[in-house]
């Protein structure tokens, strides 16, 4: 075989016969990148440092094979195991004993902001120690109906406000930086989100029992609410999951503006559905550099092990993604035939297809400058992990590299390790955000740890 220099290609592909192999050879060594069927890897199997790119030609038909429902239940972290992260990176245990720890978000002064759902509260630590721990602890505010998105607003180095997502409202609280603990009530910003969630207490109990019993707990509709701004503070995009699997908002009066972006003014006032026909937008985030809107996706369930991928995406303003009637493109849902023609070819295909059913939650861009040169600006993604798949996937977080703001598709398996060797689950990757050093932080409501990855080289 020939040499070939880096500057020759950006991609090259060598057919192998168990499958596709690309080498990227836009970072400092020359990367695998899997391809075709190759690229569908289990939870267990999966290492840190694999490149893979899904696209929708490797995709089986719909019921290919039979749905299933495989709930993991949580087992105590083994004494020793840790997340695991590509050479020359360090995994280390930042905090604990929290309670559902989802969304994490750094306030311009180093405070790094944790939503903990199940206790419907906003946790602040401070600092970083010599042994890689918090060196201060507070709540900050507490009363929350599921608390899920924050953002701190104006954007810069001096907020005013912080802004919390419950499931069916937004509130803001007065904020400084270096603040602690709220100083005054929330104000309600947004008061009638889209939700079917109950505020029942009791729900969280029914749905534990469920999840205890190996049963699918009762389905009150995708309750997370993820917020971002835009560069100019003009925009407040909140993105808003379906209250269903597939059912036709057309016969179903409950998904009435949900399953989209919403656009809304900082104080609250609607303005449009930014765009449409995305199942479950858990995650979104701002490009720093770009301004453009991106979200990581939850999709649909019920076709099979590998379809219909998760996905992380820029966001095209007016865009239609599919959901319920298409999805990837003009591939229809075999349980809408025939619904919607005039949207056949309207339906945008993703930035970046994910393994189906690993559960995308946060998205962060990387703006620290503690990992080497090739990662700033790059997305970090978490992956909750399956239910709806025979073998697992997800649990992991993902990186996808960016240039010049655009992906070519190719994503990085870059935390691992959430998983036994047996293949039982002891954590689930949720929230994700870069630390004032340049560290980055990962929140587990699996075990209720937040992780500390950073950067040594060794």
């Amino acid at each position: 075989m020939k040499v070939l220099r880096r500057s020759a290609v950006t991609l090259v592909v060598l057919l192998l016969a168990a499958g596709t192999i690309r080498l990227v050879l836009g970072e400092a060594s020359p990367k695998k990148v899997l391809t075709g069927r190759s690229a569908f890897v289990s939870s267990i199997a999966v290492k840190p440092g694999i490149f893979r790119k899904i696209v929708p030609a490797d995709l089986p038909k719909p019921y290919a094979t039979k749905s299933v429902s495989t709930k993991s239940r949580i087992v105590p972290r083994p004494a020793g195991l840790l997340p695991q992260a590509p050479a020359g990176f360090k995994v280390g245990l930042y905090a604990d004993g929290l309670v559902v720890p989802r969304v994490i978000r750094v306030a311009p002064n180093g405070d790094i902001f944790v939503v903990e759902t199940r206790a419907g509260r906003v946790h602040v630590f401070r600092g970083i120690s010599a042994d890689g721990k918090p060196q201060e602890s507070s709540i900050f505010a507490t009363g929350f109906h599921e608390p899920y998105g924050m953002v701190f607003y104006p954007l810069g180095k001096n907020p005013k406000w912080l802004y919390v997502a419950n499931t069916d409202s937004v509130v803001r609280y007065a904020y400084k930086n270096g603040d602690l603990k709220a100083t005054g009530k929330p104000e309600v910003v947004i008061a009638d989100l889209p939700s079917s969630r109950s505020r029942d207490e009791n729900a969280w109990k029914a749905y534990d029992l469920a999840v205890s019993q190996g049963k699918t707990p009762p389905d009150h509709g995708h309750w997370t609410r993820d917020l971002a701004f835009s560069l100019d503070g003009k925009r407040l995009f909140i993105g808003v999951g379906s209250a269903s699997n597939v059912d036709d908002p057309d016969e179903h009066p409950s998904e009435t503006r949900r399953a989209n972006i919403l656009e809304y003014t900082p104080e609250g006032k609607f303005v449009k559905v930014y765009a449409s026909g995305i199942r479950n937008p858990s995650g979104i985030a701002v490009n720093p550099t770009t301004g453009q809107l991106w979200t990581s996706v939850n999709e649909r369930d019920g076709l099979g092990d590998d379809l219909v991928p998760d996905y992380i995406t820029h966001v095209q303003e007016g865009g239609f993604y599919g959901w319920p009637y298409y999805y990837l493109g003009d591939n229809p849902d075999p349980r809408h035939l025939g619904k919607h023609p005039e949207l056949k070819d309207k339906v945008i295909v993703p930035d970046v297809l994910l393994q189906s059913h690993t559960a995308s939650l946060q998205m962060t861009f990387y703006d620290g400058k503690q990992f080497p040169a090739q990662y700033r600006g790059d997305i970090f993604a978490s992956q909750h992990g399956s239910w709806n798949r025979l073998v697992r996937s997800g649990y992991e977080v993902v990186r996808v590299p960016l240039k010049n703001g655009k992906s070519n598709g190719v994503y990085e398996d870059f935390l691992t390790g959430f998983l036994t060797p047996e293949g039982d689950v002891w954590g689930r990757p949720v929230g994700v955000a870069t630390a004032a050093d340049g560290s980055l932080l990962v929140s587990d409501d699996g075990s209720g740890s937040i992780w500390r990855v950073s950067y040594t080289g060794k």
